[in-house]
């Protein structure tokens, strides 16, 4: 791992920053309008080598630590841009490199990191099932080949614009594990390249129009063969394998959740120092001034602990009470500042021009998305205060 220093990071945080710059508000609007995938953006992303963060240097990747993926992160979102068209490619490289194969990484980590390949998409959650994954019903049947797949998922985001597709789904009916829910559950890395080609029909994809510009759908798998080559690490380890990642993927996007909340104060205060009314700006007004200084608190507060979740996971430490936590309070923080910048806009902030409106809707996602607060707080009180359990 390439482990910069306090100047190389702030010297990436400002290359990033200025590639965003490129992609203004105005060009967010219009993709939110109606509702496309920022193909432009992640191929500006792509070719700076932005996207590769996480791959290690040997299969052409950047080779950086979770501390620069999520400055990376963090920027895109304080920029006024949206960091889901593409956050996916970081979080789903864990399963990939911890437990994937050296012939599947060196088949394709480089297309990955170059931009030939696209690996954006991740099927884990079932409509029945909703955050208790062990009860999904997306079976793996063993065949002389490889597997053939069955079942329904939703929330499989970026389907539509990856070559490569991570699916979760169990190779042992749950009937058949007892109480150990979580064992038989297999997670596969599928080409959809070679599914689109040679088997269309075992693939139904029907997209879902959501509060914002997300692109999510709906999956059907049909009698989807794949070879045996798919499976990554051991058959029936798969849920081991997801939780791995999960931490990644909750410190990256509460990075940002935190650039969402910079963007929010950085709205309000400027705003605040222009606008006047009863001739005076209305920033002078306490009323207005000091719950954008509490907002920003509690970002601050928020930051330190996405920086601590990073740096256990750079140092190879545990770090699951930390994520969940940066998770956690960066949601609840931009969603504070979220409501603090709106209320400095007034009427104003609802008016799509002004762009406060389109990031409210975005910035909301993250109290419930990946994981619902309510999960992360009986997780705390469960392993971190040792309640008993409550789900």
């Amino acid at each position: 791992m390439a482990k910069l220093t306090q100047q190389e990071r702030e010297q990436l945080r400002q290359e990033v920053r200025k590639l965003c710059s490129e992609f203004p508000n105005s060009y967010w609007r219009k993709l939110d309008l109606e509702r496309e995938y920022p193909y432009k953006f992640v191929d500006a992303l792509t070719k700076s080598g932005y996207l590769s963060a996480l791959i290690p240097e040997q299969y052409g990747g950047k080779g950086y630590g979770m501390t620069e993926a999520t400055i990376i992160l963090e920027e895109i979102n304080r920029s006024g841009g949206h960091a889901a068209g593409c956050h996916a490619q970081m979080y789903t490289m864990g399963a990939l490199l911890k437990h994937g194969s050296e012939e599947q990484k060196q088949q394709y980590l480089p297309g990955i990191a170059d931009g030939s390949i696209r690996f954006q998409a991740f099927s884990v959650t079932e409509e029945k099932a909703g955050s208790n994954t062990t009860a999904i019903e997306t079976f793996a049947e063993k065949t002389a080949a490889g597997y053939r797949v069955n079942g329904h998922k939703n929330w499989t985001s970026r389907l539509l614009q990856s070559d490569l597709l991570m699916v979760l789904a169990r190779t042992t009916p749950l009937a058949d594990v007892g109480e150990k829910r979580a064992e038989g559950l297999s997670l596969f890395l599928v080409d959809l390249r070679i599914i689109r080609e040679q088997q269309p029909e075992s693939l139904v994809v029907e997209p879902v129009r959501a509060m914002f510009n997300y692109a999510t759908n709906q999956v059907w798998y049909k009698d989807m063969e794949i070879p045996a080559e798919c499976l990554i690490g051991e058959e029936g380890k798969g849920f081991r394998y997801v939780l791995d990642g999960m931490n990644a993927e909750r410190t990256l996007l509460a990075a940002e959740a935190i650039g969402d909340g910079y963007f929010f104060i950085d709205k309000a205060t400027s705003y605040a120092n222009e606008r006047v009314v009863f001739n005076r700006k209305i920033g002078e007004n306490q009323g207005i001034q000091f719950p954008i200084a509490r907002a920003y608190a509690a970002i601050k507060a928020a930051d330190l602990m996405r920086y601590e979740a990073a740096k256990r996971f750079d140092e190879n430490e545990k770090f699951g009470e930390q994520a969940n936590l940066a998770k956690f309070l960066s949601s609840e923080a931009s969603w504070q500042a979220a409501n603090v910048c709106l209320d400095t806009f007034g009427g104003y902030g609802f008016v799509d021009e002004y762009d406060v409106e389109r990031k409210f809707r975005e910035t909301r996602m993250y109290q419930v998305a990946p994981v619902s607060n309510n999960m992360i707080l009986a997780y705390l009180g469960q392993n971190v205060l040792k309640m008993p359990r409550s789900y």
